[in-house]
């Protein structure tokens, strides 16, 4: 966990919603929450959505850098991953990814669970690198 981020002051999430999925059994370890790994993989996935967007076609991650679990996720969340572009290179795309839970009850509320810094690379379809389009 991140020592350094200060859970109170994460009052909503940043960027744009790209996905949103509820958390399932077979994604749990034994304590019932959610592997770190179906995390990475849910925000790695919306990252992409906005990658190819922007780059306007394809693209390949490349790169993932220091992803922070803050939180467990429970059994049955609906977890939701927001977007922000951090910069747009010649063929590169850098995006901040956060992942959000919503609790269940009577007075819902969001509580980020993870973010982390992903990398992509607009490809054609010979897999070879291409300029993302201005």
């Amino acid at each position: 966990m991140n020592q350094e981020s200060n859970l109170d002051d994460e009052l909503k999430p940043t960027g744009e919603l790209c996905l949103r999925l509820t958390a399932l059994s077979k994604d749990t370890n034994g304590y019932g929450d959610i592997y770190g790994g179906w995390l990475m993989q849910q925000m790695d996935l919306a990252g992409s959505v906005l990658a190819e967007e922007t780059a306007e076609g394809r693209v390949v991650t490349a790169a993932v850098q220091a992803i922070n679990f803050l939180r467990p996720v429970p059994l049955g969340s609906n977890v939701s991953c927001y977007c922000d572009i951090v910069a747009i290179g010649h063929a590169s795309v850098e995006i901040n990814v956060e992942a959000w839970v919503t609790s269940k009850g009577k007075s819902p509320f969001q509580q980020k669970v993870a973010d982390g810094r992903f990398y992509f690379v607009a490809v054609n379809d010979q897999g070879r690198t291409r300029r993302i389009p201005r």
